[in-house]
């Protein structure tokens, strides 16, 4: 097997730019981050390109686009880019991720209701 078979079997650059049609963002700009989560509107049809075909059945639930990254083993840059693409299309749709960070009227409400114990 010659190195630039190789390449290309293992993400290479060559591999990446024709996945990406050369493109190193998407003309749409979507704002998204690693921990943003994609969920499927559709199912893949004949003649989709692999790697969209690839993301929309990994994304049937809401998956994070760092976890998309990860199953398919393409960086998250390329992702990105196929993901513009999928959202312009409305074939998936963006949801940002559940807050991490606590209610702080919740907190205040509980430490109230502790104090009048």
């Amino acid at each position: 097997m010659s190195t630039a078979d190789r390449n290309w079997d293992d993400g290479g650059p060559e591999r990446l730019y024709v996945i990406t049609g050369g493109r190193a963002e998407s003309t749409e700009q979507a704002d998204l981050d690693l921990v943003t989560l994609i969920v499927s509107r559709e199912e893949p049809k004949a003649g989709i390109q692999p790697e969209l075909a690839a993301i929309l059945r990994v994304c049937r639930s809401p998956v994070s686009v760092a976890e998309i990254s990860a199953h398919l083993t393409l960086p998250s840059s390329v992702i990105s880019v196929l993901l513009a693409d999928l959202l312009a299309d409305g074939r998936v749709e963006a949801r940002a991720p559940a807050s991490s960070r606590p209610d702080i009227a919740l907190i205040e409400a509980v430490i109230d209701g502790l104090q009048n114990l």
